[in-house]
């Protein structure tokens, strides 16, 4: 849906003020009353994984499930005002529903209440097993740190890099792990291809669980030289993460358009470079 002028912040009626400033404290952490906001949403947030994960513990459970039943449906209805709050006062409730955040905050709510609707049975079991999607909330947690942006955009502007890596690495053990079952054969416990791809890779990765273990002398110089390589790789998706986080460190921004909630303009910018509405 296109950007009214209606949408502008500039242009909203006063009756709109509440939600600019409502948005300021949700969405921006650089005020007092936003930062109180956003340490009391952590605090919550991380009390809600807690009683989630105390409540896993069958013996806890037992005495307390009560209060974790009721303390579960007071963060439910916690987060629930949150999330509406949010969509109240951005200028494109859309657009913020179906973004990264947005859907964790709505799979952080729908398994308590659907738990009102399927009551009771395997189903119920099923639905409490996706209460733990609420530990993604921690995930929301990168929204107020400062450096995130930039982090996000090292980790996409590196990402065809990184497949490229994985494809070499993926290439690199079903050579050497070929290599090692030709060698060593089902005698060494290396039966098959797979199985010996699988000795490969955690041999590359410096793990060695010992459950397959080179017994010729050539398997063993061949192990060797895996886990040198294992060692040099290790630093090669570093080196690429890092090259870029340090380009994007250069175009490091804070400000958040309310009027399509895109993020990443320049520090001394007044308009949004997509909507074009006033910051």
């Amino acid at each position: 849906m296109a950007a009214s002028v209606k949408d502008n912040p500039q242009n909203r009626p006063h009756d709109s003020n509440w939600r600019n400033t409502l948005y300021t404290i949700i969405f921006e952490a650089d005020t007092p009353a936003g930062k109180i906001f956003d340490e009391v949403l952590i605090l919550t947030i991380l009390l809600s994984v807690i009683v989630v994960m105390l409540d896993s513990v069958s013996s806890i459970a037992a005495r307390y499930g009560g209060l974790f039943y009721s303390l579960e449906w007071i963060f439910t209805i916690l987060f629930t005002v949150e999330y509406l709050l949010r969509l109240i006062c951005v200028g494109r409730p859309l657009k913020y529903a179906t973004s990264f955040f947005g859907i964790i905050d709505l799979l952080a709510i729908l398994p308590t209440y659907l738990s009102l609707i399927l009551p009771g049975g395997r189903y119920l079991l099923v639905i409490r097993s996706l209460r733990l999607l609420r530990i993604f909330r921690v995930l929301k947690l990168v929204q107020y740190l400062g450096e995130a942006e930039f982090l996000i955009r090292a980790l996409r502007a590196s990402r065809r890099k990184i497949t490229l890596f994985l494809f070499t690495v993926l290439n690199l053990v079903v050579i050497l792990g070929s290599m090692m079952y030709v060698i060593e054969g089902a005698e060494s416990g290396f039966t098959s291809i797979p199985r010996s791809i699988y000795w490969a890779i955690i041999t590359l990765t410096t793990v060695g669980y010992g459950d397959i273990v080179p017994e010729t002398n050539l398997g063993q110089a061949l192990a060797s030289f895996i886990m040198i390589i294992g060692y040099s790789i290790i630093a090669v998706p570093t080196g690429i993460v890092t090259s870029e986080m340090t380009y994007a460190s250069r175009n490091l921004k804070g400000k958040v358009c309310q009027n399509c909630s895109f993020e990443g303009h320049d520090s001394d910018a007044k308009f949004c470079k997509r909507c074009g509405a006033e910051l």
